[in-house]
């Protein structure tokens, strides 16, 4: 990938691109010690074939300037990234957004609808915030600088007890890594995500939720809204409310999906690939149409299969996607399939 860091308003704005195509612009989440690429890395080399990718540190985080004013924090994210995108000459490019970046992406759309094709929402931040008490997992983020300051205890506590559905799965890897890279001074000093408080806090909280503003309803991005259903940070269902009040937006409930996605470990084992034709492929096919995807049952590994099983690991298994089958894509796919409600929902269409 190609990094640089591009002066943008006020600003220093560190980014990286790769790839061709149609420009796509992702934007991180806001947790302690998020940045732009280890945010995306899986997914980064899939879009490159496609796409050209741009990864910005959002302001605030990693290697950009850390100013960002509280009391419209996902305006200013919008704004920032929109004139980014001026800098860069791109006229419109399409938005995929986590969590935070989620926030801010929606708010540009609102705000600079001229500058987005269409849009990828992950568990976005701002929906609904004010119509309910915080969430564990938001209490626990919002607290995270705050009192004795950083601690590892309280990296993996959020970690384990909020971001994933299934905290066996945390690796003390993963959370030494995280602790490590929420440790920036500049970040400890100035957080960019905070409680409201002054004199503006009401109006600023009501800025936070984006539910409240009036040009959702006439939002004509087409938008795909993706959230777990386990998901303990953003309530899930910020997702339907989305789908039921935006003109163009698709929503997806992944069943047994936290605030992060867990896929199961890539080992060895027997493969189903291209060209297959058995009962395990017969199985497979319909362990898939029940999660929800539109594939043929016929008990050959054709084309269309193929196609499911990469959209299938782009999604959930980003580690390695290649369409092909393994133990680690059916370990997570009966993962999920095992955590479906009696009737389940996995696809809500306006």
């Amino acid at each position: 990938m190609l990094t640089k860091t591009m002066r943008v308003g006020a600003r220093d704005i560190y980014v990286a691109t790769a790839g061709e195509g149609p420009p796509v612009l992702f934007l991180h989440g806001g947790g302690p010690g998020a940045s732009g690429v280890p945010n995306w890395s899986r997914n980064l080399e899939a879009f490159a074939e496609h796409f050209t990718v741009i990864v910005p540190d959002l302001p605030g985080y990693g290697r950009s300037s850390k100013n960002l004013d509280h009391e419209d924090p996902f305006g200013d994210l919008a704004a920032a990234m929109g004139d980014l995108l001026e800098v860069l000459e791109i006229a419109k490019a399409h938005l995929v957004g986590n969590s935070y970046g989620g926030a801010a992406a929606l708010r540009l759309a609102l705000d600079r609808p001229d500058r987005v094709d269409r849009m990828v929402l992950n568990g976005p931040g701002g929906i609904g915030t004010t119509r309910a008490l915080p969430t564990k997992g938001l209490n626990q983020l919002l607290d995270y600088y705050g009192g004795e300051g950083p601690t590892r205890a309280k990296m993996a506590a959020f970690i384990s007890e909020s971001l994933v559905a299934d905290p066996s799965s945390v690796t003390e890897e993963i959370i030494d890594i995280r602790y490590q890279n929420s440790l920036d001074p500049e970040v400890i000093a100035n957080p960019p995500l905070r409680r409201p408080s002054g004199k503006n806090a009401l109006r600023t909280l009501w800025r936070m939720d984006l539910t409240r503003d009036a040009r959702l309803a006439r939002c004509e991005v087409p938008t795909l809204v993706m959230w777990g259903t386990e998901d303990k940070v953003n309530r899930p269902s910020g997702g339907p409310r989305l789908a039921f009040t935006m003109p163009h937006c698709d929503l997806y409930l992944a069943s047994g999906v936290g605030h992060w996605v867990q896929p199961a470990p890539i080992s060895r084992g027997e493969l189903l690939q291209l060209g297959a034709i058995s009962d395990d492929v017969t199985n497979m096919q319909t362990a898939f149409a029940r999660y929800g995807y539109g594939i043929p049952v016929t008990g050959k590994y054709d084309g269309a299969t193929m196609e499911v099983v990469t959209a299938f690991q782009r999604h959930f298994r980003p580690a390695k996607i290649d369409g092909v089958c393994d133990r680690s894509t059916m370990e997570t796919l009966h993962a999920l399939l095992a955590s479906l409600p009696a009737e389940a929902m996995n696809v809500a269409k306006k």
